[in-house]
Formats: structure tokens, sequence, C-alpha cells
């Protein structure tokens, strides 16, 4: 799992099997992480594509790759977080399936692993307000968004 960052979780929905198609949960009102809903979004990325840096101030992101593959970087730079300064990269994506949690406070951004279509559900428990959200650009944290030959 790698670095720990508090308010991040990596959980693993429930997928039931079936012949002719499986069913891929993604939220429930009892999940762990589920803190209310808001509204839900999909965002496509583009192969190598960045979309960095954003934080919530107050939206809770759950997080799933139903399609593709997507690299993310989560950032703390909280003042009173024990875990300030850490990093955490997180890849999602379609053969490995998991709800990526990221609470209000964290800087995340993203990058397209796929050649194809990448696409990320967000089920957020706020609606969109542009008042809670700041954003910066990509060179504001230290990461290569072409590590590991993407």
């Amino acid at each position: 799992m790698g670095t720990v960052i508090s308010g991040v979780k990596i959980l693993s929905p429930s997928v039931v099997e079936n012949t002719d198609g499986d069913v891929v949960h993604i939220l429930r009102s009892d999940s762990d992480g589920y803190v209310g809903f808001g509204e839900a979004y999909f965002s496509i990325v583009r192969y190598r594509g960045v979309k960095a840096w954003k934080m919530h101030r107050k939206m809770t992101l759950n997080l799933v790759v139903p399609l593709g593959s997507i690299r993310f970087v989560i950032y703390d730079d909280r003042i009173n977080s024990q875990t300030r300064g850490q990093k955490k990269v997180v890849d999602l994506s379609t053969d490995y399936y998991r709800r990526l949690v990221i609470e209000p406070g964290l800087w995340v951004g993203f990058v397209g692993r796929g050649v194809g279509t990448n696409m990320l559900l967000n089920v957020a428990n706020i609606a969109h307000d542009p008042q809670e959200v700041e954003r910066r650009p990509v060179e504001s944290f230290p990461h290569d968004w072409q590590e590991n030959k993407i």
C-alpha cells in the first residue's frame, strides 16, 4: 500500500460475478467513506493527460475507475496533519477495481495511463461549488507525472 496519509482510504467494493456481465458496486449509504450524497460525475482523462492539482475544502471524493487506468497522486500540506509533506500514489483501473476515498483538505492530481479511454467516477458528498475548491498549477507539488513509462 505504500505511504499512509490520514484521510485517504482504498476500499474494495463488491463485485457480483455473472456469466452475462458482472455487477460492480461503487458505494452504498452504509459503506465506509460514505458521508452523504451531493452529486456523481464522470471525468475522461486522455492517455498521459494530467489533471492537477485541486483541493476541496468540504467535498469528500469517492473515486472509482470503471474504464481504463488512472494514476492518482494525493499530497498532504495540511498544517496540523501528522502526514504533512507526504505523497501517496494510487493506481486504479478496470483490472484493479477499488474505491479511493479522499477527505477534504488534501491535494489530488491524476494522469491517464491507459492508451484508450480512461474514465473516473466521483460520487461526492456535496454538489460542485466553485467557492469550496482551490486549484494550483501542475508544478506546485513535486511529482514526475510520466514516471514508470506510462
